[in-house]
């Protein structure tokens, strides 16, 4: 879906740091790639900024 590469074992362990679920991948509003939470009650979306997730509840946004 988007051009962020990670390894297996990283993305296995990568978790949202507010609710703990899982992250998958996923493009925001400004085509940039991001990873969504799949948290149902909580979902937020983390920037990926050159190639590098930045998992801070601060630059999160809600979906």
């Amino acid at each position: 879906m988007n051009d962020l590469e990670l390894a297996g074992w990283v993305r296995d362990i990568l978790r949202c740091p507010v609710t703990h679920a899982t992250l998958v991948d996923g493009v925001g509003p400004d085509g940039e790639p991001e990873l969504h939470s799949t948290d149902p009650d909580r979902p937020l979306a983390y920037p990926v900024r050159d190639g590098i997730p930045v998992l801070l509840e601060s630059d999160a946004r809600a979906l």
